[in-house]
């Protein structure tokens, strides 16, 4: 799952859910209940793309099939009215997690490790049982429970001045 906003990061680790343009309802029709999701936040997640690095920071389970809701949640001024409720326990810690710029060329997803980026402009980036075992074992050793490192990706997630971003109201 890949995402690129510190504040869509935010709520959607606050909030254990996920959301999708409508656009991509044939692609994320197909999750179902235990499918396994990793969180990879880009390299302009967090604004500062030359500090930054694009990382693999959890895994989450997906506990129900993706819903349209009739009140979209908004990020600026894109709309995700499809959601889909997620469970995540565990997170790197702020600043870790797997490189995925350093893995391309052992990855199964990425066949041409020249363009392995663009393939990173849609939200699901389907992973093989090898690429999915990869990752699963370098990304397992530096997670800590979620509680302990959710914290610090909440303060970076909410700009300044602002609160957090909600689901709209019922």
């Amino acid at each position: 799952m890949v995402i690129g906003d510190r504040e869509a990061l935010a709520w959607v680790l606050s909030t254990q859910q996920t959301a999708f343009p409508a656009a991509r309802l044939g692609q994320v029709s197909r999750l179902a209940a235990g499918d396994r999701l990793f969180v990879y936040t880009t390299r302009g997640c967090f604004r500062n793309p030359t500090r930054d690095r694009g990382r693999v920071i959890a895994c989450a389970t997906v506990t129900a099939p993706v819903t349209r809701d009739d009140t979209p949640v908004r990020f600026g001024a894109r709309e995700y009215p499809l959601r889909c409720p997620l469970r995540v326990t565990e997170l790197a810690p702020f600043g870790s997690g797997p490189v995925l710029a350093d893995l391309v060329e052992a990855l199964h997803a990425f066949p041409d490790p020249r363009s392995w980026s663009v393939r990173l402009r849609r939200p699901l980036v389907p992973l093989d049982a090898h690429d999915s075992a990869l990752l699963t074992d370098l990304l397992r050793p530096g997670l800590a429970p979620l509680d302990r490192s959710l914290p610090e990706y909440l303060r970076r997630g909410t700009p300044p001045g602002t609160s957090r971003p909600q689901d709209p109201p019922a």
